[in-house]
């Protein structure tokens, strides 16, 4: 059966890629502060990024800015990826960066506007409200989640470091460990993944030490500070997969983001060339 992340792999490997292009439209980065332009930037990236990239990741807080142009932007954003996938005969995932979290008929309208209105692939939760905030966005193996596990900002340790009782009895440990083990008892229909920061290297290991078959999104590489190979050989799975390393403004400030993008998609390819030859 297909799912999310199967989707996802095949993706990876018709690609040769981990890269997801996140879709940021900064109003400092448009010609003028409209959801017109906030189009033109998207899909100029879509356009000249789409050969290397994994997955796109668009975030609905630039859209929504715009009120009810904004959405119609980001809709015709979607579309575009969805066009572009069609003309390189690869399905292009689409993540949607939301964080929602919420319980019963809340999520479930969050879910469908989502994947069935907006048509996005996959969707970033906060899991903090437990199983059933989650469940309506998991119901359709095709469609994805990446929860909220450790993420990259400095303020993140305020709550996802506390130590609590763990899943299976550890304790102390961190509350982002807690959640990845949880997430990896949730993950019977391989739909869920764990957004995962580059900038904390040591919580990355005890992330795949605690969910070894996930996949991660990995904010934090480039304008945040994360380093790249310290990343990718803290979160990989052994089979060199299972981790997507996502750039927004390295890329869509560079003077040519398609150069970029083939730059970082090399960079990614030669380090894990490296780290399997390190392994063996």
């Amino acid at each position: 059966m297909e799912t999310f992340f199967s989707f996802l792999e095949k993706r990876v490997d018709d690609c040769s890629s981990l890269l997801c292009i996140g879709l940021d439209p900064h109003i400092p980065d448009l010609k003028e502060p409209t959801a017109a332009s906030a189009l033109d930037f998207c899909l100029n990236l879509v356009k000249q990024t789409s050969s290397y990239a994994a997955a796109f990741k668009p975030n609905a807080a630039f859209f929504e800015v715009f009120g009810a142009d904004g959405w119609t932007a980001l809709k015709q954003v979607i579309d575009a990826i969805h066009a572009e996938s069609n003309r390189l005969g690869s399905k292009i995932p689409i993540i949607l960066d939301a964080k929602r979290g919420d319980i019963a008929s809340t999520a479930e309208a969050y879910a469908k506007s989502a994947f069935e209105n907006l048509g996005v692939d996959c969707i970033t939760l906060s899991p903090y409200l437990g199983k059933d905030s989650i469940e309506p966005f998991i119901t359709n193996y095709e469609k994805g989640v990446f929860l909220l596990c450790k993420t990259s900002n400095p303020g993140s340790g305020d709550l996802q470091d506390v130590s609590v009782v763990g899943a299976t009895g550890q304790s102390p440990l961190p509350l982002y460990e807690h959640v990845a083990y949880l997430a990896q008892t949730w993950n019977t229909k391989n739909n869920i993944g764990l957004v995962v920061g580059a900038t904390h290297i040591d919580a990355m290991k005890r992330v795949r030490e605690a969910a070894p078959d996930l996949w991660f999104l990995a904010p934090g590489v480039g304008t945040q500070g994360g380093d790249l190979e310290s990343a990718l050989k803290a979160g990989l799975r052994k089979d060199g997969k299972g981790m997507l390393i996502n750039v927004s403004r390295s890329i869509a400030r560079a003077d040519n983001p398609k150069p970029a993008a083939a730059e970082l998609r090399d960079q990614i390819v030669n380090i894990k060339r490296d780290l399997n030859r390190k392994a063996r």
